[in-house]
């Protein structure tokens, strides 16, 4: 009887969980809500109610999905019994910067902006007091 009471909850968290992963996945791709939609077949409204978990996403859609991002369907799934159920703000910045990456059209300027990145890496492991 608990079990029936919580279930709803439950399949919330689950569809939000779900959509949080489609939008992270593709994010670090690169791709708009656009492009994921024509990829899978749906409309731009659609694809952004999948992600926000206002709709359900079928079995049969979230394996078009998982095949679009290039991921298996248990990537969706993963860090679901975490208790924390968010994206921490520093996840959120590291998906923005992979996604401003990807926008970045000249070489150069992104390799620049690797080596700034590998060099402040290595510097803040060779001394973390001055990181």
């Amino acid at each position: 009887m608990t079990r029936a009471k919580n279930k709803p909850f439950d399949t919330y968290r689950i569809e939000n969980h779900v959509g949080q992963k489609i939008r992270e996945r593709r994010t670090m791709l690169g791709l708009t809500q656009q492009q994921l939609a024509d990829l899978i077949g749906v409309t731009y409204q659609q694809a952004h109610k999948y992600e926000r978990g206002i709709n359900r996403v079928s079995a049969g859609r979230l394996y078009e999905i998982s095949q679009a991002l290039g991921v298996e369907i248990s990537f969706f799934y993963e860090g679901l019994h975490d208790t924390q159920g968010t994206v921490s703000e520093r996840q959120r910045m590291c998906l923005d910067l992979a996604r401003n990456f990807t926008n970045i059209k000249n070489e150069k300027h992104q390799d620049a902006l690797s080596m700034l990145c590998r060099v402040l890496s290595e510097q803040s492991l060779a001394d973390p007091e001055t990181a």
